[in-house]
């Protein structure tokens, strides 16, 4: 009876270890993402600044000519419209900082900046890629991206950091490629990184610089280096590269100054995003103060601004008036809003219309979901959510405004 037992026990024990093998050979054949933001990367920086390493990725998987950024082209509004799919209007976070007229401040109006989602998730709006990663019952990670740190819908990704611009750049490489040697159990599916070097040295020194040259072949050296350890990883990982915007050089002395424009403080606030001017009706200003106002800046746009019309407020998805303002005034390219005549101007700047050419963002991805050699043509960065979707074989959850279209053709 015991010699019984003993056979039972074996078999029972080769089937249990059969399931665990069949597991992880299915957990291999899973398609991973890798999706690494270089803040700032402008498209056409791989050749102008001669990144070697990230053209080789390139000529091994898919390129575009060019990605297209949400308006306004910030930080955060990409970012975050590249990992939710929706334009800034639906996910929340139309700048890198506003007001929301419907939230009550020490200002009158309660103020976004950037990162406030970590204290208060409720600005956010969507499902972001590690969130649709994680409702569907797999792991997601990031090492920063723009309020990856939030718990939008309640979750945050299993792993994930709080953001600091000091966390040494190895460290993160490492760290992605450790989370990808986890057993299948603990291993991410979709792993998001952050980096802001390229774009740092763009403001203060300027697109063309030696100083912002270098800045990309370090990055160039790191995600080389990623992509080599990612390759070696028994696991299909698919490496995906973005950046949120481009970068324009900014004219000395093309400072447009707010102290200038005579905006009664009693009757408006406003948010100065460099590029974009966001002013806001008070409570109690009426009306006619606002159209007071739109008509007295249209008669001052020779100083080199825009004030959006309603048609360019539609057309650029900035028609909500309680977080974008009531009356939005876009910069000429190449000019920045300054507070006062002495503001110091960064060489280096963006946020302008997202069709100009220096606005291009980059856009390259390489691994098994992937065409070999094929370049793209320009496409909108709204396409990136669809697609990396499709890759992990993940449903959408919610309607979103990406459309997968151009990017289409780089996948098989």
């Amino acid at each position: 009876m015991l010699r019984v037992w003993n056979i039972v026990s074996l078999l029972i024990g080769l089937v249990l270890a059969g399931s665990v093998y069949a597991s992880e050979r299915a957990a291999e054949n899973v398609q991973h993402v890798v999706l690494i933001s270089i803040d700032g990367f402008r498209h056409d920086y791989i050749e102008l600044h001669q990144a070697a390493r990230i053209a080789a990725i390139a000529d091994q998987g898919v390129r575009a000519k060019s990605l297209t950024p949400v308006y306004p082209a910030n930080t955060f509004p990409n970012h975050l419209s590249i990992v939710t799919g929706l334009l800034p209007k639906h996910h929340g976070i139309v700048n890198n900082a506003f007001l929301d007229k419907q939230r009550p401040g020490e200002q009158g109006y309660a103020n976004y900046h950037m990162g406030k989602g970590f204290t208060d998730s409720s600005w956010l709006s969507g499902i972001p890629l590690w969130n649709l990663v994680e409702l569907h019952g797999n792991k997601a990670a990031t090492y920063f991206w723009p309020e990856s740190d939030a718990r939008i819908n309640g979750l945050a990704p299993t792993y994930h950091y709080h953001y600091s611009k000091y966390a040494d750049y190895q460290q993160r490489i490492d760290q992605i490629v450790n989370w990808l040697s986890l057993p299948a159990a603990s291993r991410p599916q979709f792993v998001a990184g952050y980096f802001s070097l390229v774009d740092t040295y763009g403001h203060e020194y300027g697109p063309q610089s030696s100083q912002t040259a270098q800045a990309v072949q370090r990055m160039d050296a790191l995600i080389g280096q990623l992509y080599e350890r990612l390759q070696a990883l028994p696991v299909a990982v698919n490496l995906v590269l973005v950046s949120d915007h481009g970068m324009l050089e900014v004219k000395p002395k093309a400072a447009v100054v707010v102290s200038q424009l005579a905006i009664d403080k009693t009757q408006f606030a406003w948010v100065n995003n460099g590029s974009q001017l966001h002013i806001y009706a008070r409570s109690a200003t009426p009306a006619s103060e606002i159209r007071a106002l739109a008509t007295r800046l249209n008669q001052q746009s020779a100083l080199g601004f825009t004030v959006l019309s309603a048609a360019m407020r539609q057309q650029y998805h900035m028609d909500n008036r309680t977080l974008a303002g009531d009356i939005l005034l876009q910069v000429e390219a190449g000019r920045r809003f300054a507070d006062t005549a002495d503001t110091p101007l960064d060489p280096g700047g963006h946020g302008y219309l997202p069709e100009h050419p220096d606005m291009g963002a980059v856009f390259v991805a390489a691994g098994p979901a992937f065409k070999q050699g094929k370049v793209l043509d320009k496409f909108n960065n709204l396409e990136i959510y669809p697609a990396l979707a499709q890759i992990m074989g993940l449903p959408l959850l919610n309607k979103i405004d990406g459309k997968l279209d151009k990017l289409a053709a780089g996948l098989h």
